[in-house]
């Protein structure tokens, strides 16, 4: 058995931990200051850790409307860093993006306009860099299975199917040498 803790546990060390009578709220604060000194994170998210710390609810959102506040829980200013992250870091479609933001509980309001950034061009460069960097491992294959590979990629990432056949045939007859 090992002494791994699992993912769901919290870290040990905070302020429960010295003190179980401790103020709840002192507690909380303590939870969401190490939370996002870690990493930038949405309101949604830091509710779960707080709920799992077993912070009572009026408490959690006591302190995290204190923290939005002050401008250290703002859900549009993570979703927006994060569609630029991982737009470009990624090649993630605005599709995928979305699905992201919705997974760390951005409301859909909030991802719509952080997404809206990306636009059409974008989203045809980011697929065509992932192309062009995949390219060169798929030479000498046949064709088709180039062209499968490719969209299966782009798919993955969350690109439409209209977009990605478009972005791998542009790739492939840039690629093919012109008979003369």
């Amino acid at each position: 058995m090992t002494n791994r803790r699992h993912r769901d546990q919290p870290p040990p060390g905070g302020a429960a931990d010295v003190d179980p009578d401790a103020d709840p709220e002192s507690v909380a604060r303590a939870i969401v200051l190490r939370r996002l000194s870690a990493a930038p994170r949405t309101r949604a998210q830091l509710t779960t850790d707080l709920e799992r710390r077993g912070v009572p609810s009026e408490v959690s959102q006591r302190v995290l409307d204190r923290f939005s506040e002050v401008g250290l829980v703002d859900d549009a200013a993570f979703a927006n860093s994060w569609v630029r992250s991982r737009q470009i870091n990624r090649g993630l479609s605005r599709r995928a993006l979305a699905h992201e933001l919705r997974q760390r509980g951005v409301a859909d309001d909030v991802l719509a306009v952080a997404v809206a950034d990306v636009g059409d061009d974008d989203e045809h460069n980011a697929a065509a860099a992932l192309v062009a960097k995949r390219l060169p491992s798929l030479r000498g294959l046949d064709r088709q299975v180039q062209i499968r590979r490719l969209a299966g990629m782009l798919a993955r990432k969350g690109y439409s199917s209209a977009l990605a056949m478009q972005v791998v045939r542009e790739a492939l007859r840039e690629a093919t040498p012109a008979n003369c």
